[in-house]
Parts: C-alpha cells; sequence; structure tokens
C-alpha cells in the first residue's frame, strides 16, 4: 500500500475587515474625516490626499454608495476598533440562572427557606428557574405543582416577574422568573 502524501501545512490568513489604500477597487469614494475636504472624489485623488499625509485611506463603509473612506493611521484605527469591542463585551452582562427545586409535597418551612433564597438571587440580579420535580406516581398531582409554583411567583411579585409561565416537561413543572429593573 502506498502512503498518501500530506499536503504542507499553510497557516490561514485573517482577511483584513477594511480594505484600504489600492485595495479599494471602486472609481469614486466620498471623503469624511478631519484634515480633508468634505466630498466626492476620484480614488487616485483620494490616494493621493492620505499619501501627501503620510495616512491611509481607509474604507469605513463599504455598502454605501459611494462607499465611505477616511484618511487615517489604519493601525490607530484597528486598535481603537479592539478596544471597542473590548469594551463592548465588558459591559455586556452574563445571565445568571439560579434553580430551586420543589417536589409536590414540599413542607411550609422547606418552601419559605427557598422563597428566602430565591428573594436573594432575584435582588441579585440572577434569574430564578423554580422547578417541581414529579417523581413515581406524584405525576398525578399536577394541580398541586402548579398551585405551588403559582403561589411562588405571587410572593416575589414585588421584585421580580414570571418570564416564563409554569410548564409540564415530562416529569418537570418548571417557571423562570426575572428580576424588576431596580430603581435608582
Amino acid at each position: 500500500m502506498a502512503q498518501q502524501q500530506r499536503r504542507p501545512f499553510r497557516p490561514v490568513r485573517q482577511e483584513e475587515p477594511y480594505r484600504i489604500n489600492e485595495r479599494i477597487r471602486v472609481p469614486q469614494v466620498r471623503m469624511v474625516g478631519e484634515n480633508v475636504p468634505q466630498g466626492i472624489f476620484d480614488i487616485q485623488q483620494a490616494l493621493k490626499m492620505a499619501e501627501e499625509q503620510n495616512l491611509d485611506l481607509v474604507e469605513i463603509s463599504p455598502n454605501a454608495v459611494p462607499p465611505v473612506c477616511k484618511v487615517i493611521d489604519y493601525s490607530k484605527f484597528k486598535y481603537e476598533q479592539k478596544k471597542k469591542q473590548k469594551e463592548i463585551k465588558a459591559n455586556a452582562q452574563k445571565v445568571v440562572i439560579k434553580e430551586i427545586r420543589f417536589s409536590p409535597t414540599t413542607d411550609d418551612h422547606d418552601y419559605d427557606f427557598k422563597l428566602k433564597h430565591a428573594l436573594n438571587f432575584l435582588k441579585e440580579g440572577a434569574k430564578v428557574k423554580a422547578y417541581v420535580q414529579f417523581s413515581g406516581r406524584e405525576i398525578v398531582f399536577k394541580d398541586q405543582g402548579y398551585k405551588l409554583l403559582e403561589r411562588f411567583a405571587k410572593a416575589l411579585e414585588e421584585v421580580g416577574k414570571v418570564e416564563l409561565e409554569p410548564k409540564l416537561e415530562g416529569k418537570r413543572m418548571s417557571m423562570i422568573l426575572t428580576p424588576k429593573a431596580l430603581k435608582k
């Protein structure tokens, strides 16, 4: 049996998100930014303006007619774009879901204890997934589970609102509560 020849490894080049200088292949562009006259220019004129200032011509909005270009230092522009992306990512909220489990025969003391935990979770800004787990023949008492979850939602009315109504999935009836917007 002949061995199969492996092709050489070629690293994947990441394509630049913006076209710059000679990579811009349109006859006319709209110029915006500081140190340049605003308006529509031929691509050669625009490249010449950028070259005179020792900067790059960067296509900001390629889908516009004509495409919008800016005369800027491309490496500085890329750095600022990365910085913006990082900032957006840092400000994005991560949704935390805490689960609270009941059974259809949950006692009052256990219920109160779990209610107190759910109250704290909602105040911290986390979502709460409350569910009733039916085992064996308990599935006959679906209405008990439903009443329990309704009572739970009513008790947490001032700090949270129901995002997902109680719903039976297999042997588990669940609902999701989200925190209400905190008053500042």
